[in-house]
């Protein structure tokens, strides 16, 4: 997983982001590719109030998940 933090910027009638060359290169992205975006807002907040929210009400230990994650992505 690669995280980037980038700016919304106006496209016609549209929002748009800029992915950056080095995560292109890195991930070999290529035009008309499919890629999933999480969109987290401001991202410091998003992250807090995400993992708080889900405070007591995970089954699995965030290194369990981390696992699963890895596997998945690799």
């Amino acid at each position: 997983m690669t995280v980037i933090e980038t700016k919304v910027k106006k496209w016609g009638n549209s929002f748009g982001i800029i992915i950056p060359s080095e995560t292109v290169a890195a991930k070999k992205l290529k035009e008309d590719d499919r890629i999933s975006i999480i969109v987290l807002g401001d991202s410091r907040k998003a992250l807090r109030e995400s993992f708080g929210s889900l405070r007591g009400k995970l089954t699995k230990s965030s290194q369990q998940i981390k696992d699963e994650l890895r596997r998945e992505l690799y």
